[in-house]
């Protein structure tokens, strides 16, 4: 097993990204023949609704996570609910899941959505200087 330091996590939905303020946060991959991991985010209990939803319903949650340093590029996991604990005001919520199979290539992803909102020339190429560092937030395709 690896673990390593969970630094962002966003919930993914059909046509937006619900970030997720960690207080802490940590995975694991379990390197089993199964492809698990394991995410642990210790976060503040007002976004444990987002979780008791998809639990109580048994779906799946796709999250976004970045791991280990803040440039990295995201993540996207499948995951399930296994477990919310409730302590003081915070909770800790875990995630079991398998790390998706889609296009995770933040440049390009950026490049398209700089394109899709008309940005040319000149102002595209600044636009996509200053945000290829800044790294907001896009909702990544569901599949490549």
């Amino acid at each position: 097993m690896k673990s390593f330091r969970l630094i962002s996590m966003q919930i993914v939905g059909k046509d937006h990204v619900q970030e997720i303020e960690l207080e802490e946060g940590l995975i694991i991959n379990k390197e089993d023949e199964h492809g698990n991991w394991l995410l642990e985010a210790f976060v503040d209990e007002k976004f444990v609704p987002h979780f008791e939803k998809a639990s109580a319903q048994n779906q799946d949650i796709i999250v976004q996570v970045v791991i280990t340093k803040k440039e990295n590029d995201p993540a996207a996991f499948s995951t399930k609910v296994t477990s919310i604990q409730k302590i003081n005001g915070k909770a800790s919520i875990l995630l079991k899941g398998h790390l998706s199979k889609i296009r995770n290539d933040y440049p390009a992803l950026l490049l398209e959505h700089l394109l899709e909102q008309g940005l040319h020339g000149e102002e595209l190429l600044a636009e996509f200087k200053d945000k290829v560092l800044a790294r907001p937030k896009i909702v990544l395709p569901k599949k490549a």
